[in-house]
């Protein structure tokens, strides 16, 4: 009897090792998650979407902004520019890898193949992702660089080497947060998304304490061009670029989430509100003080102590962003890197990743000064990428992805395409691509006429939508190969 307990003790050991080992998977894997596992609920989602939306880049977005156009037209262009290019993203990303439960990347495997979304993510994602989490590195340290000299008087050069140290402590925090995977993210986020918001609040009241309304609204942008016509176009263009530069991270952080509702819903309009909060203290600060830059102004406009301590929270917060950000990324490159990188632990994967910002931060002058063409160029390329997923997933395959088949391998895979790539969709991003950056050069600022009034990312989306519609009728659809049309044997069971 004794013999036969100790047995099933040891069975039942196993199996617990066993469902430890999934769960884990799901969560730093592959794996889709299954109901239990799925712990964010709207209100969680939200507090994360909000925090990501509100962290220093925001300000800088809305500074920016204004370099172009006054504070009127800042706030139409940036609520034209956000409303679209979330709207985008979030077609994009949120509903395929929150329906499926799939990481976002293992879910694009429908559309652009195993080695189609491997070139995707070692190319446009790492490279976007590293300069975003880079930045936010860069805004840290100089935040900490302007509180080391306004509360010792260290007059250190916020574009000097002490700006890189502190980046660099604050990667090694965001590596410390992201080791403990989106639940740690998540309950640090309920307390830094309404200290946030109360920031944000009291630094408007503070500015709009100092200085008039009538005197913010005849302000003159910083930086414009003489074309207005073509200063609000490029003003908009920017600011769909901020709202499609989601797109690489939204879609892994939604499967997390218990249904639709909880993560659509938080995912549009938590980084909306965050998003023009935070912009538009960040454009009355730019237009009233002359500095884009809110570690500049923070300090004046807050004076020594609050100013100090509005900059050392704005500075930790980036850190939970850097986190927030950097799961998906890491996420994704675990699951396109095939055997590579499988045999690394989550914590040594996550610093493979962080090194390559941790190389940006060695030039934080750069990083600064390419801040709008680094928004545009990434934008390009992601509208490209959001219209063929928009064309794949909601018009060809009506929402209805084999589950089976993203995890198949060798001849025998449905979604193999063409030698593991669906040719027709990168063609169709490269295409799409292309086009934008003929619309709008963000390097030289040339642009074409339509630009003016259709912004390069629009048309741009639809051209990447009709040309993978085409181009994947002629090669794939037609021929029966890429699983288009079958039946979702997951989705029939639960309507049993």
């Amino acid at each position: 009897m004794s013999a036969r307990t100790e047995t099933e003790t040891e069975t039942e050991t196993r199996a617990l090792r066993v469902e430890a080992a999934v769960a884990e998977e799901a969560t730093y894997g592959s794996l889709p998650l299954t109901k239990n596992e799925r712990t964010w609920r709207a209100g969680d989602f939200g507090w994360v979407t909000l925090s990501l939306a509100i962290a220093t880049w925001a300000f800088l977005t809305g500074g920016s902004t204004v370099l172009l156009v006054g504070f009127s037209d800042g706030i139409a262009a940036m609520l034209l520019g956000n409303t679209i290019g979330l709207a985008i993203m979030v077609l994009g990303s949120v509903l395929l890898s929150q329906r499926l439960g799939v990481e976002q990347y293992r879910a694009l495997k429908s559309v652009f193949g195993a080695v189609g979304i491997a070139i995707i993510v070692f190319t446009v994602v790492l490279v976007t992702e590293m300069g975003w989490t880079s930045l936010l590195g860069v805004m840290f340290g100089r935040a900490f660089t302007e509180i080391s000299n306004q509360a010792f008087g260290t007059g250190f050069n916020v574009e000097g080497p002490i700006v890189t140290v502190f980046a660099l402590a604050a990667l090694l925090g965001g590596w410390s947060l992201l080791s403990r995977g989106p639940v740690a993210i998540s309950k640090l986020n309920r307390f830094v998304a309404p200290g946030l918001l109360i920031i944000v609040a009291l630094m408007m009241v503070l500015l709009m304490s100092q200085h008039s309304w009538a005197d913010l609204f005849a302000a003159k942008p910083l930086a414009p061009f003489e074309d207005e016509t073509l200063n609000f176009s490029m003003a908009v263009e920017f600011n769909l670029g901020a709202g499609l530069s989601w797109w690489p991270v939204m879609g892994t952080l939604a499967r997390l989430t218990r249904g639709p509702k909880a993560a659509l819903w938080p995912a549009y309009g938590g980084i909306f509100i965050g998003t023009v909060v935070a912009q538009i203290v960040g454009m009355a600060a730019a237009l009233m003080l002359g500095a884009a830059d809110p570690t500049a102004w923070m300090v004046p406009l807050g004076g020594p102590v609050l100013g100090i301590l509005t900059l050392l929270f704005v500075g930790f917060a980036n850190v939970t962003s850097m986190g927030s950000i950097a799961y998906s990324t890491v996420l994704a490159i675990k699951q396109s890197s095939g055997q590579l990188l499988a045999k690394l632990r989550w914590p040594a994967l996550c610093a493979v990743f962080l090194f390559f910002p941790a190389v940006l931060t060695l030039f934080p002058s750069f990083m600064y000064g390419q801040f709008m063409t680094f928004v545009v160029i990434s934008g390009a390329f992601i509208a490209a990428i959001c219209g063929v997923i928009i064309a794949d997933y909601l018009i060809v395959r009506r929402q209805n992805v084999p589950l089976r088949a993203l995890y198949a391998s060798g001849t025998n895979d449905p979604l193999r395409f063409t030698g593991g790539v669906n040719i027709a969709a990168l063609a169709a991003v490269v295409i799409a691509s292309v086009f934008y950056l003929w619309v709008y050069n963000p390097i030289t600022l040339e642009t074409q006429p339509i630009f003016r009034y259709a912004t390069a990312t629009l048309p741009t989306v639809v051209i990447a939508i009709v040309v993978y519609l085409i181009l994947n009728w002629l090669l794939y659809v037609r021929r029966g190969l890429g699983a288009y049309g079958q039946a979702d044997p997951f989705a029939a069971a639960g309507k049993k």
